[in-house]
């Protein structure tokens, strides 16, 4: 549930919120009651973002809410508050200071949501009321959101690569889209050799999951999401604090997905097609080894210099499948490193692309939507950390430097230099509770790359 509701003007009794900030307080002041005055200075309000106050009407009901605002971050502007707020139906107040409105909606409905498929439903969230227009230009958005979130939330054991595959199929359905899929041994009949190498493993078959949408004669967009489902790092195995939220380690996956549901809702002119190399790192006779040598799908030999750069592995099929269709552009999105986390901290993706026009399309497209992004160097030189002396290059290396560079020049080897190709490393999770942003599972970049899409292909 969203908590956005439309409605026409009189329809429905709403509380309007009105957002301040330190230079409209004054106004404020000027107008409110004598007795709403003194409710201010009595409960020591001031309007600093994320302050709120309840001022009553006369007989005790909620007349209007005051919030504290920072104009210049609408998108957190009340995502805190579908539940501090009592349940009912609210809307902006036309006195409210000036900001982007429909971002300050989508706020509101980005922290309206909670993940509950595995306890007793909670009190349902406010509803803030809003026109048509907006609500239907939002609802898409939120509805991708929440699927991405859905889908990281999910814990492994029903969240493997059947279930990736189940929620493509979902997908496909109403859209009349294609799927198909490459499982088990059969990737190795059809020559995905690091998909299966990073996934037999596990008792739940590695695969690779396809679908096709769109007419031929549009240009071809490719969308690929890393999915594995649990990251136990292998042989190389994680510590446990290192693998206590590996079920997020499909979060480029579940972006991948939903960018793809978000394009064909919009019915953009691509032919669009989506990947998802989903599997399950895991540990038993037949994982793989530490100093394996594996020839990919493009015919390059990699060298496993550590089996917890796995990512890397399942992507390169992925993305010579993709550059062997001769597409206008090749998206992935991966929860690759930990590295861009170091470099950028867990809120900003780290964005890499061989293009710098697009680099700056999707950055200007990230800035409009309120969803950041940061470029990082394709920093070639940095190839010679990941020289093997007995493949043609091995999948990671032994300094700890650059490493969210380093494992996106892994994945450049696998694209032409005339291919057109963007890749974002993304944490996929919120730490902890903030306004519109609740604890786990979360979408970065994706309202940035659909509105980049959009433009591009208007």
């Amino acid at each position: 549930m969203s908590s956005l509701i439309d409605t026409k003007p009189g329809k429905r009794r709403s509380i309007p919120i009105e957002m301040i900030d330190a230079s409209s307080a004054p106004a404020l002041e000027a107008r409110l009651t004598a007795a709403h005055r003194q409710w201010m200075t009595s409960t020591s309000f001031r309007p600093s973002p994320g302050s709120v106050l309840l001022l009553p009407d006369a007989n005790g009901a909620i007349e209007r809410v005051l919030v504290g605002v920072d104009a210049s971050e609408p998108l957190m502007a009340l995502g805190a508050l579908p539940y501090r707020l009592p349940e009912g139906n609210y809307e902006i107040a036309k006195e409210s200071v000036a900001t982007d409105t429909d971002l300050v909606a989508l706020g509101w409905a980005l922290g309206a949501y909670r993940f509950e498929r595995y306890r007793a439903r909670g009190r349902a969230p406010a509803q803030l009321v809003v026109d048509t227009a907006t609500s239907r230009a939002l609802q898409p958005i939120i509805d991708a959101t929440y699927q991405v979130r859905d889908l990281v939330n999910t814990p492994a054991e029903d969240m493997g690569p059947e279930q990736l595959a189940e929620a493509v199929h979902a997908l496909a359905a109403p859209h009349k889209a294609k799927v198909r899929e490459w499982i088990g041994d059969d990737l190795l009949a059809a020559n995905f050799p690091t998909i299966h190498a990073v996934g037999r493993a596990s008792h739940r078959a590695p695969r690779l999951i396809e679908l096709t949408w769109g007419k031929n004669t549009n240009p071809r967009l490719v969308i690929i999401g890393k999915g594995v489902c649990f990251d136990t790092g292998g042989l190389d195995i994680k510590p446990s604090d290192g693998m206590r939220w590996m079920k997020k380690d499909m979060g480029g996956a579940a972006h991948a997905i939903a960018l793809a549901s978000l394009v064909m809702k919009a019915k953009l002119p691509v032919r669009l097609t989506l990947l998802v190399p989903a599997v399950e790192n895991a540990i038993s006779g037949s994982a793989m080894r530490p100093g394996d040598i594996i020839r990919t799908r493009a015919g390059l030999t990699v060298e496993v210099d550590n089996t917890d750069a796995e990512g890397r592995l399942v992507l390169c099929d992925a993305l010579a499948f993709a550059v062997e269709q001769t597409p206008d552009l090749i998206v992935d999105f991966a929860t690759l490193t930990g590295a861009a986390r170091v470099a950028l901290g867990p809120e900003v993706p780290a964005l890499f692309t061989n293009r710098d026009a697009l680099a700056d399309h999707v950055i200007g497209a990230a800035e409009v939507s309120a969803d950041p992004l940061w470029r990082l160097p394709l920093w070639r030189p940095y190839r010679r950390m990941l020289e093997s002396h007995v493949a043609d290059f091995a999948n990671s290396g032994a300094s700890r430097h650059a490493g969210a560079i380093t494992a996106a020049l892994y994945l450049e080897r696998f694209v032409p230099e005339n291919q057109n190709w963007m890749h974002l490393d993304t944490y996929s999770w919120n730490d902890a509770d903030r306004p519109a942003h609740p604890r786990g599972g979360e979408a970065q970049g994706l309202r940035a790359f659909f509105r980049f899409l959009s433009e591009r292909y208007a």
